[in-house]
């Protein structure tokens, strides 16, 4: 849930100057060979509710900081480092992604694992519309074909030629998503005053669901895992997608969860209200799922599964924001938010499966 190029003001877990020291990011800069002399212009960017994202200047070159929130979660710096090695190996693909420069997997620099990266002009749909995007239907039809482009790409990476074979356990993927994703949400118990699986209605059904109804075929590759209007950049001179951001739930598995986490977040065919403004011209629901076959010889008949989990999946992560801020360690507005999009999506995911 991030952008590349928006400011925000600092504030919570998003308090980035008693997170980064410059410091000591510099004295690692220098040590890496990045650049000389102050950091300048250190800007928080908008756009993200879990990390930190740090925009800045050395030496006249401009650079783009990742690292968790103050709160850290058990997995906050294996996820950065995995974050980090998956970009490196994006390198020289046709895989749109922002570009890595550095990774410090120590802990003791800054006080978490971090990178840097390569700033990334464009804009997110979802925060706003350009003129040149707001006024022309064609040019956000050809937007939504790009959002399936960007994840086929993806999914055609041969990641064990670049080297990531031991990244993910593609074995027993399908099988491990409802239960990981359950010991997740079971895992939010630790946050007093959070109301735990009393508050999320539909959860056990939706769970029973995806296990009796699980696809057959598999073919495992490189799965972004949280792929929405939120997390990609466009182009402010045409409808091209030039990256796709926050790295943070890649690995590898099947590559029809990607297409599953799209089909989520787009309206029903018919709506009128979608996650961006204007909606109209965005292509159909159908046509996103033949576009997806088309670009990966997958079948994508099994795709409303894939919708089915990703309405699970996110509701389960979600719902950990709601369960920090109820004990205090995250904004209560953010999460009273983040939890009415959890029951959101599980609603959604029960008419899917024909209840409700």
């Amino acid at each position: 849930m991030t952008e590349l190029g928006k400011a925000a003001a600092p504030g919570g877990d998003q308090d980035w100057e008693g997170l980064v020291s410059l410091g000591r990011l510099a004295a690692w800069m220098d040590a890496q060979g990045l650049g000389e002399g102050q950091i300048a212009a250190p800007r928080l960017l908008g756009g993200g509710t879990q990390n930190i994202l740090l925009r800045f200047e050395r030496a006249d070159r401009p650079y783009v900081l990742r690292r968790p929130p103050k709160h850290l979660r058990a997995n906050s710096n294996e996820t950065m480092r995995r974050e980090a090695r998956v970009l490196a190996a994006l390198a020289g693909t046709d895989v749109r992604h922002p570009g890595l420069i550095a990774a410090c997997p120590d802990e003791g620099v800054i006080g978490a694992a971090f990178y840097l990266m390569e700033p990334i002009e464009g804009f997110t749909p979802r925060d706003e519309m350009p003129e040149l995007h707001a006024g022309d239907p064609a040019i956000r039809h050809r937007m939504g074909l790009e959002m399936v482009d960007a994840i086929a790409a993806l999914a055609g990476v041969d990641y064990v030629a670049k080297g990531l074979s031991t990244f993910g356990k593609p074995e027993g993927f399908l099988e491990r998503q409802v239960p990981r994703w359950r010991a997740q949400l079971e895992s939010y118990a630790e946050h007093p005053g959070w109301p735990g699986l009393a508050g999320l209605p539909g959860v056990d059904r939706i769970g029973r669901w995806l296990d009796d109804n699980r696809p057959a075929d598999f073919r495992p590759g490189l799965i972004h895992g949280d792929f929405h209007f939120a997390n990609v950049l466009f182009s402010r001179d045409s409808a091209d997608l030039v990256a796709m951001v926050d790295w943070e739930l890649v690995t590898i598995g099947e590559p029809m969860v990607d297409l599953g986490g799209l089909l989520s977040h787009w309206p029903e065919d018919g709506a009128d209200i979608g996650p961006v403004k204007p909606w109209s011209g965005f292509p159909t629901r159908a046509e996103l799922i033949a576009r997806y076959a088309e670009c990966t010889g997958r079948d994508a008949s099994t795709a409303n599964w894939y919708e089915v989990l990703a309405c699970y999946k996110i509701g389960c992560i979600l719902e950990g924001t709601y369960a920090r801020a109820c004990a205090g360690r995250a904004p209560k507005e953010t999460g009273d938010y983040l939890h009415a999009a959890t029951l959101g999506l599980f609603e959604k995911a029960m008419r899917k499966i024909g209840v409700g």
